[in-house]
């Protein structure tokens, strides 16, 4: 199912990607770029502002400069913003960013991993689980990682098509079901 968005999005992830490696500046651009989507994920006014079809791009343009030259970015990253923000299509950053992460990762061969836990895990914890699932998967890992207390209580984690459910929310669905069938 691929869709303007995706496609578009993808388009721009692999200009961003090929001016990057041209460069030799992809290490660099990749750091920047998941800076880059922490702040769009965490800043809700600045995610706001660039899916706003009432702000004008000129005015999206200006924020993304200014928050390139606060965050110190490449000319790469930098000129980059500023060729989506003129083409208007800044309300498909987080798509774009996904999309070059990705290629990112498929390139250096990792495998993606989601990671779902119902307490919030430390830094030390997300590692010893990268570090355990590495060696059982004998390849390098990308873990995206998400807390959801409605779990309850374990984990779930998911490597391709393998999922490794360990919550507590589902073995009550289970069992629930269960009870209802007999």
């Amino acid at each position: 199912k691929s869709t303007f968005s995706n496609s578009t999005a993808k388009s721009y992830a692999i200009a961003l990607y090929e001016l990057s490696k041209e460069s030799s500046e992809l290490k660099k651009v990749e750091v920047e770029i998941k800076s880059l989507n922490k702040l769009l994920n965490d800043s809700l006014d600045f995610k706001e502002t660039m899916m706003s079809p009432t702000v004008p791009k000129e005015q999206k343009k200006n924020v993304v400069f200014e928050i390139a030259k606060q965050n110190n970015f490449s000319k790469i990253v930098e000129n980059f913003l500023g060729y989506v923000a003129v083409k208007n299509r800044l309300f498909f950053l987080s798509k774009i960013i996904e999309s070059f992460l990705n290629l990112v990762s498929i390139n250096k061969g990792e495998l993606k991993v989601k990671l779902i836990s119902s307490k919030k895990l430390s830094d030390e914890e997300q590692e010893k689980i990268k570090s355990e699932l590495s060696e059982n998967f004998k390849s390098m890992l990308n873990i995206n990682y998400e807390y959801n207390p409605d779990l309850i209580g374990g984990l779930i984690i998911q490597v391709g098509s393998v999922m490794i459910d360990t919550s507590i929310k589902t073995k009550l669905k289970k069992l629930e079901k269960n009870m209802l069938e007999a």
